[in-house]
């Protein structure tokens, strides 16, 4: 990164900022029906601009401030969702054997990790994956669970174990 370019991002930003935050507060506003969520996801939006290595040249800024805003939409709703199956798991589980409110939040960032690292896989490797992992079941275990052969429960284990360890795509 050159010299310039921290100075020339923060100037950039604060430009987005100071010409764009109330219209893309309103935009959020309308997609989340919820002023304080808008709020904190504006936030977001304008934090994440500023961590990025280099400036970028924005021709239409409303549009770029809206795919930015609509990849952060997506993954709140994505982390939403997680949350709410979390919690509903967690509701069968005995008061006694509740985790802690320091646990949960550990486990939800765990899983809303465990989602990111999985994400784009077929249902189905994810599924051999996860049972292999969290439930730790057998690869004839799996096959048997999914209804497939044992070797393609071992390609699914090998193509989700690649993408979650080593960030590659096997296709």
């Amino acid at each position: 990164m050159s010299v310039a370019a921290p100075a020339l991002l923060e100037q950039q930003v604060h430009s987005l900022y100071s010409h764009h935050h109330g219209w893309l507060h309103g935009w959020l506003r309308k997609k989340l029906g919820c002023t304080h969520r808008a709020a904190d996801l504006a936030h977001d939006i304008f934090l994440r601009l500023l961590a990025r290595e280099e400036p970028v040249a924005i021709d239409q800024p409303r549009a770029f401030l809206t795919t930015v805003a609509q990849r952060v939409l997506a993954n709140h709703w994505r982390r939403e969702q997680i949350e709410r199956a979390y919690l509903d798991a967690l509701a069968l589980v005995p008061a006694a054997l509740s985790p802690s409110p320091e646990e949960r939040a550990i486990l939800l960032e765990t899983l809303v990790e465990i989602d990111r690292l999985l994400a784009g896989l077929p249902a189905q490797v994810k599924r051999a994956f996860l049972l292999a992992q969290l439930d730790g079941m057998s690869q004839a275990g799996i096959a048997a669970e999914l209804g497939i052969s044992i070797s393609t429960v071992k390609r699914h284990l090998v193509r989700a174990g690649a993408q979650c360890y080593f960030g590659l795509t096997l296709d």
